[in-house]
This record gives C-alpha cells, structure tokens and sequence, in this order.
C-alpha cells in the first residue's frame, strides 16, 4: 500500500491547462452551421455554456437537439476540434506551476472529459506527462457530467490521495459539482469555458489566473 501524502490538486483539462477556447468556439460554430444555427461569439459562448452540453445547445435551440442533431453535431464539433487545437497550447504559466508543485512534495493528477486515447499523447507531447500520477480522459460517449468519473478517478488513488486534502481546478461550474460529489475542494478558474457571473454562484473560490488558483489549492489542503 503507498503512502498517503499531503496536497494534490485534480486538473482539468480544456479549458484550464490547455488554452484551447478559440478552438471550442470555433469547433461549436462549425457543429451549429451544420443545423442552421448562427454562431456565437467566445463571450456568449462563455455566457451561456453549461454541462451536459445538450442543456447548452437547448438554452441557444430553445428546445433540446433531437437524437439525430446530437449525434450530426457532436461528430462535427470533435472533428473540427481535432483541426483547430493543434495551434492552442498551455494556459501562461502552467507548466512552471505544474514544475513548482511537483519540487514542493506535492502530487497531482488529470480528470478531462476529453477522449482519453487523444488527451493522453496531447499532455506527453508538452512534456508535462511526468508531473502526474494519473491522467484519465473520457472513456464513454461525450456530453455527459463529470461527478461519476470523478469518483473512480480519486477512488483509483486511494492509497495515496484523500478527497479532503484534494482540490480540482477547472474552469467550469461542472468540476465543482464532481469535486463535492467525490468530497474534495474546488477552485474556479475564469479563463476557460465559463466567465466570472456564471461562476461566482457556485460556492467556492473562483480565480482569474492559475497562479491564483494554486494559492487557493494549497490553503484549501491544508
């Protein structure tokens, strides 16, 4: 059995370590485009985003995407997606936070909904890879919450991870619900898929840089 340390912190990926807005907006235009919807703007995308994403598009719809909508549109997103992130890279300043909390003594890990066969050589090729003891990208079909998969992510370090000295960083209002759903912290971070307003009516710290979100981390686990 491993011995149980101090503080981890849970990232998030898109969104939060990776930069990847421009990408999803324009990713979501392209998947609109393709049913008649007219494009937003990163701003309102910002504004309105939500998970499931299927709420997301009835809040733009007006009503929920049919089956067939869903499935046109999520193979359109992911599609354009894979063209467009190839020019996105770390948020400012993350790998040398990643490198600092690392020499501290402290562990940490990756919980994306990103497909885990694309996120896994994604965070190898910035070669942070050796900065995390776990990395877990979505297995199943796209769309869905983050609560369960957070669950067996920390439940996959119980022997070296308590939920309690854990913080999840992430920049949507769906990582804070996961982090309470699997007992740990959370901190919020405003440079992703969510601004500030949709944020602030969560409940927990919310963050304009990741620096910020680090200190948080670190008073929350302590």
């Amino acid at each position: 059995m491993g011995t149980r340390t101090g503080a981890h912190i849970v990232w998030d990926w898109n969104g939060t370590l990776f930069h990847d807005n421009d990408a999803v907006v324009a990713a979501t235009n392209a998947a609109f485009a393709e049913i008649g919807l007219a494009p937003i703007t990163l701003e309102r995308y910002r504004a309105l985003y939500c998970v499931p994403v299927p709420k997301f598009y009835e809040r733009l719809m007006g009503r929920l995407p049919t089956a067939a909508e869903w499935d046109l549109m999520d193979e359109v997103f992911h599609r354009y997606y894979a063209e467009h992130r190839v020019r996105c890279g770390l948020t400012e300043g993350a790998a040398e936070l990643l490198a600092g909390w690392t020499s501290a003594g402290h562990s940490q890990s990756i919980l994306s909904m990103h497909g885990h066969e694309d996120l896994v050589p994604l965070v190898r090729g910035f070669g942070i890879e050796a900065h995390f003891i776990r990395v877990d990208g979505r297995t199943g079909p796209s769309g869905g919450s983050k609560a369960e998969h957070m669950v067996r992510h920390l439940g996959a370090l119980a022997d070296t991870v308590r939920p309690a000295r854990t913080v999840v960083i992430g920049d949507a209002a769906d990582d804070a619900v996961a982090a309470r759903h699997a007992g740990a912290h959370a901190v919020l971070y405003t440079g992703g898929s969510h601004g500030r307003a949709s944020l602030e009516g969560v409940g927990v710290p919310v963050v304009d840089t990741l620096g910020e979100a680090v200190a948080e981390a670190q008073r929350l686990a302590a």
